[in-house]
């Protein structure tokens, strides 16, 4: 995947050595490497396909190198296409490693962190940047630290769902388009666009600011979403499901997540029914299923009425 050399400079605070970077670099997985066996001379095991990350142990290895065999493995290091270099701890660059990066169109970047921590920061990321994402017509919402997913068709009443929710004290994360992304392992995260954050569309006002209006703590900028709920309008005749008994699912991004289709119809809360759905959602989670629990008392009562008839 390509990410903007920029982008990545800046989200990560970097300082950039070489001077002309690419405009994008490859990055094709969120794993890093320490180059320093490489750098020993043993290349059968050379991840170079990664970002290519130097501490104290790399750096004080090429300082009590012999130059010449030092530029040579250097030169080897840099004939293959790593995406980019990045010093820890602000150390000083190797001349030798700057004037080749240069030569070959590598960045080598600079960074105060400390190693480990700075991976763990660059790991973080290009679990965000690299994964699978789609943009869906839905509205996010958190009610009881459940992420919900409100889909439907235009007009069917989502937002005005998600105001009441958020009246109710629960928050907004993403009005009309929603950002998902999958990132390990099998998880779903949803957030706003940056030009839509905060921003509801309500039908005969127009925009409003969520958090201007209802205050900081009103909003979120990201939650997993763990529930969808299909609002519909309702349909007289058609069968609705009243049990529970089985669980439907939907793919987002080729994870299951669960879904209800809610009708809905004047005079129906549907806030309160996605309050109730959000906790009966969590009491699945933890085990309890309210519509098998019921199924079981009944089965053990016919069984007990059986036993008597004999």
């Amino acid at each position: 995947m390509l990410i903007s050399s920029r982008e990545f400079a800046k989200e990560l605070d970097l300082n950039e050595l070489t001077g002309h970077p690419p405009a994008q670099l490859e990055l094709v997985s969120s794993d890093i490497n320490r180059p320093a066996f490489p750098l020993t001379g043993y290349w059968s095991y050379f991840a170079w396909q990664r970002p290519q990350v130097i501490g104290k142990v790399e750096m004080s290895y090429m300082l009590e190198t012999e130059p010449q065999v030092l530029k040579e493995r250097l030169e080897m290091f840099f004939s293959y296409e790593i995406p980019c270099v990045i010093i820890c701890h602000d150390l000083p660059c190797h001349p030798d490693m700057l004037e080749i990066a240069r030569r070959k169109n590598v960045p080598v970047y600079a960074t105060s962190e400390p190693t480990t921590n700075f991976v763990l920061q660059l790991i973080n990321y290009l679990n965000n940047a690299l994964a699978p994402h789609i943009t869906q017509h839905a509205v996010l919402v958190d009610v009881f630290d459940s992420g919900i997913l409100i889909t439907g068709k235009s007009g069917v009443g989502k937002s005005e769902a998600a105001l009441e929710l958020v009246k109710r004290g629960h928050r907004l994360v993403a009005d009309d388009v929603v950002d998902i992304r999958r990132v390990p392992p099998d998880k779903l995260i949803g957030e706003a666009p940056d030009m839509t954050r905060h921003f509801m569309e309500i039908r005969g006002i127009g925009i409003i600011d969520i958090a201007v209006i209802y205050g900081i703590g009103s909003v979120l900028s990201s939650k997993s979403i763990d529930l969808v709920v299909h609002l519909e309008q309702w349909e007289t005749g058609k069968e609705y499901e009243r049990l529970g008994l089985a669980e439907e699912y939907t793919e987002i991004l080729g994870v299951s997540v669960p879904i209800l289709n809610i009708p809905i119809r004047p005079g129906r809360n549907v806030a309160i029914v996605l309050e109730v759905a959000a906790r009966n959602q969590r009491l699945k989670q933890n085990g309890f299923n309210a519509a098998k629990e019921l199924d079981a008392r009944l089965r053990a009562q016919l069984s007990r009425g059986t036993e008597e008839m004999e």
